[in-house]
């Protein structure tokens, strides 16, 4: 059948003036593909039927399939549309959209179908998808109708933007493109020249074997787009594209159900990329770039520069692990408290149930608490805030590169299109009122019709918020109970690891109730933000971002800031104890203190969640909604065998795949980590290398689900990474306050450093923990408190020790608050003070002295503003020569033909006397 073409008059028409605003083509240049690097690019599809060339090409297998329109139609039905609207519609538009009928199989129906019954809502789908169609062709697209698929009941509408559509809104958009003129990029000299050449050498086996990846000595100029400027000496080099579109109202359509989907088709994977195979080689950013556009190709960039720099993180968090399992056996506090000659009783860690225990059965706890806990964790917190700070400027100065390099230097994001939502809300609000001989201004919404969406989202928030509270308070009392239970019914030799059983269950709990949660609360907050009804896509991002992420925050964090902050601070003390109920006493800390219950309580979680949710989740999730799609289009194929044998084309595979849905899950994955990674790394230094492993296979598996499991997106131009910056140097900020608070209340290093200098007889840190327990007389019990089987030790005790900072039995002031404890309180309130404020002027100076822009690039920006005023100057001169030219061209042809004028005005007989000029 002939194809389609679209009148030539169109071509220069704005597209608001044909019905349909084209509000974002993307042009990118060709990937560059080289046919002797076979290795690099090769089809997507592992099925050779989809590798048919009209999957990605019309039928004259000339036009290039650009975007894919799907919808659901019954072969059985026949379009009365015209006929049914005739008393809503113009006699002449319906006569429009007569005429555009699509070329391809499917949409020609016979006479006779006309007599057949159609369900009214399915004759309305027709009916609006063939006047969207046919705004689209008006507006310069050309349109291709495929219903003969394998897959029964669904039928394609392929589209195609001409050479000059392209054109048309390149230039609206001012899409930078690349000019002829060419200039050589700056290269170092010298001893740098030498480094880079080494480091490049060293490097060349992890790079990606993509010819694009090479280092460019010269740049091609780029400027704005402009039809007019084609004909110039520097006129636009414009090579083969692709091209991906977003048409205002395909929103509402497929919200309608009037398409079931829309996307533009996979057609490369490059091999260098989604493949676990290369998980330790750079990612070709720009081959993603111009494959899904700069808004995910800057994702995929942070995500690499991100894992890149947790290296060195994780190398000095090895070092700081390594050096407390060396420092070990040299610790005295652990010796101590693993030396039974201490003979040291602790009082009962619950009423009733418990007994008296040996300080010394802790021993394996306290040991372990000095892997995580020791001076050099410290220097490992100050490092790891100076270490956000500068992945904050070292990405900052990558953003501006790739800006450059993908020539977005310039670029200013155009107005927002309101959304389709947004439009139906101001259209009902038009409606309810009633204009009498005045006309107002464009209805907008304001707080007023808001109020409502924002009074349910503050409360669902706070209850959100309070139910996550909840359930963490409900895991307190598991721990409070279990362990009472445990400590009743196990054998002497197994009590030591009641704490490590109830602390490794209660986090099991954590983690599963997180799981859950966090798919809770972001459908929750979706909903809440579609309630809202912001006015722009951005706008909706954005506030979907801000709930998303508080609610997960709240979520992942707050058992985690419970163990290190709340844990053991409201106990009370032996005969005045604090219960929760009036039944279940608060638990506390283990003589050691609860930063290793903290690590405990952090690796569960932060790995869980990286092995669950984030890699099995991302796996299996797509994968299942592909299996159940896929068996439900195979429920409904007919069981014609002709139908049945049909070659898929490359439209109908990338149907069967899940749709995209934004980048805010996969940001917001890697901000929790980095969040695990920063927060609370005093008490957990592996954290960046469980991150870093993480994340080299999070890349390739994000990198392989865009290309298999995901349609393509389509292409978002962006120069950042938007709200998520700043999302990033918030966690980095709150950081340095955390672990500052982790430091001093959480370890024991205030107390030790405060032991050491204030109150040690020798110097050094023997006696520590006898200085660190208080005395209880077991005599001042409450009533119905006392341990049941007092002698299960052995020994009658009369005195049991307990950790904290008080005054002994035999004082005046019996158990009252120690002057000890208001020294280590104030030393650890100057801590705070001084770790905040010295890390946080050190952070802002990495941020100072670092530039934002690299000093090469500023000075290539500045060198291409410079050429390109003198390629404009040059082609201004040029033009005025030529009008010079021409003018003295026609003077002397006037000069001519005055010398000539009397020598013809004389040989013509009967002619006129004279002519000065003809």
């Amino acid at each position: 059948k002939t194809a389609m073409r679209v009148n030539e008059k169109y071509s220069s028409l704005p597209a608001e003036e044909k019905g349909i605003h084209i509000i974002n083509i993307r042009a990118i240049e060709d990937i560059g593909y080289i046919q002797r690097e076979s290795t690099l690019l090769n089809s997507l599809c592992q099925d050779p039927d989809a590798n048919c060339k009209h999957g990605l090409y019309f039928r004259d297998g000339k036009r290039k399939v650009d975007y894919i329109l799907v919808y659901h139609y019954k072969k059985s039905s026949v379009s009365k549309t015209l006929t049914r609207r005739i008393h809503h519609n113009d006699s002449s538009a319906r006569s429009i959209k007569q005429d555009h009928q699509l070329p391809g199989k499917g949409g020609h129906l016979d006479v006779g179908e006309s007599e057949l019954h159609m369900d009214y809502h399915e004759d309305d789908k027709r009916f609006r998808r063939e006047e969207y169609e046919g705004n689209l062709m008006e507006a310069g697209l050309e349109l291709e109708r495929d219903e003969d698929t394998k897959i029964h009941g669904v039928g394609f509408v392929k589209i195609h933007a001409p050479w000059n559509v392209l054109c048309r809104e390149a230039e609206f958009l001012k899409l930078k493109m690349p000019t002829k003129k060419v200039y050589q990029i700056n290269q170092a000299h010298g001893l740098l020249k030498k480094i880079n050449s080494v480091i490049q050498k060293i490097t060349e086996p992890i790079q990606p074997k993509v010819a694009e990846h090479k280092p460019e000595t010269v740049k091609r100029l780029s400027y704005p787009f402009s039809r007019e400027k084609q004909h110039l000496p520097s006129k636009f080099k414009i090579v083969h594209r692709y091209y991906f579109f977003v048409f205002q109202g395909i929103t509402s359509l497929l919200a309608n159900g009037v398409y079931s989907a829309a996307y533009p088709l996979h057609d490369l994977l490059c091999e260098e990329w989604a493949s676990y195979g290369v998980f330790y080689k750079y990612q070709p950013i720009d081959l993603v770039r111009k494959y899904f556009g700069e808004k995910i190709g800057l994702y995929f960039a942070w995500l690499g520069v991100y894992t890149q720099m947790l290296i060195p993180a994780s190398i000095v968090g090895v070092i700081v692990f390594l050096y407390g399992c060396a420092t070990v056996d040299e610790n005295i506090p652990s010796m101590e408290m693993c030396d039974e000659r201490n003979n040291i009783t602790m009082c009962p860690l619950c009423d009733n149930t418990c007994s008296y225990w040996k300080m010394s059965s802790s021993c394996a706890t306290a040991r372990a608490s000095h892997l995580f806990d020791n001076p050099a964790t410290v220097f490992f917190s100050v490092f790891m805030a100076l270490w956000a700070a500068t992945f904050m400027e070292h990405w900052k100065r990558k953003q501006m590169r790739l800006n450059y390099r993908w020539d977005l230097t310039g670029f200013e994001e155009e107005e927002a299109h309101p959304r389709a939502e947004y439009e139906a809300k101001v259209l009902e609000k038009s409606l309810r009122k009633e204009y009498i001989h005045k006309k107002t201004d464009k209805e907008k919404l304001t707080w007023k019709d808001r109020f409502p969406a924002y009074f349910t989202n503050f409360v669902g928030i706070i209850f959100m918020i309070g139910l996550t509270f909840a359930i963490v308070f409900g895991v307190i009392i598991y721990r409070i109970s279990t362990a009472a239970a445990l400590a009743l019914s196990s054998t002497p030799s197994g009590r030591s690891s009641v704490r490590v059983t109830v602390t490794a269950t209660a986090v099991i709990i954590n983690l599963v109730v997180i799981i859950i949660l966090d798919e809770v609360y972001g459908c929750i907050a979706r909903w809440l933000t579609q309630i809202e009804v912001p006015k722009t896509d951005k706008s909706f991002e954005e506030r979907l971002i801000f709930k998303a992420f508080l609610l997960k925050f709240v979520n992942a964090y707050t058992p985690i800031f419970y163990v290190a902050f709340f844990k053991g601070r409201f106990v009370g003390r032996p005969g005045d104890y604090v219960y929760i109920f009036h039944s279940f006493r608060m638990e506390e800390c283990a003589p050691g203190g609860c930063l290793m219950e903290l690590c405990i309580q952090l690796s569960i979680i932060m790995l869980g969640k990286q092995l669950i949710q984030n890699n099995l989740f991302e796996i299996g999730i797509p994968k299942m909604k592909k299996l159940i799609r896929y068996i439900k289009l195979k429920r409904r194929r007919s069981l014609d065998h002709e139908e049945h044998m049909k070659k898929k084309q490359r439209y109908e595979v990338d149907y069967n795949l899940e749709p995209f849905a934004g980048l805010t899950p996969e940001y917001m994955e890697m901000i929790i980590q980095f969040g695990f990674v920063t927060l609370f790394v005093a008490s957990f230094p592996l954290a960046p290398l469980f991150a870093l492993l993480n994340n080299i296979i999070e890349i390739r598996l994000d990198a392989k689900k865009f290309v298999t499991e995901l349609r393509r997106p389509v292409a978002v131009r962006a120069k950042d990474i938007g709200i998520w910056y700043n999302i990033l140097r918030g966690v980095g900020k709150l950081a340095v306050i955390i672990n500052a608070f982790v430091i001093s209340f959480t370890s024991d290093f205030i107390p030790r450093l405060v032991y050491l200098y204030m109150y040690s007889e020798n110097g050094t840190m023997h006696g520590f923990v006898n200085h660190t327990l208080s005395s209880f007389n077991v005599s001042d019990f409450q009533g119905g408190t006392a341990p049941n089987d007092p002698m299960e030790l052995g020994y009658v005790v009369q005195i049991c020790r307990y950790k904290d900072y008080r005054e002994p039995p035999w004082s005046e002031n019996k158990y009252e608050i120690s002057k000890d404890f208001w020294a280590v309180l104030a030393a650890r309130l100057a801590f705070v003070i001084v770790f905040q404020n010295l890390v946080m002027f050190m952070s802002d100076f990495v941020d100072w002295i670092i530039p934002d822009i690299p000093k090469d690039i500023s000075q290539q920006i500045h060198k291409e503003k410079v050429l390109m005023v003198e390629v404009f100057m040059k082609e201004e001169q040029g033009k005025l020569q030529m009008l010079e030219t021409w003018k003295d061209k026609d003077m002397k042809k006037g000069e001519n033909c005055n010398n000539h004028s009397p020598k013809l005005s004389r040989s013509q007989s009967g002619s006129m006397s004279s002519s000065p000029s003809l």
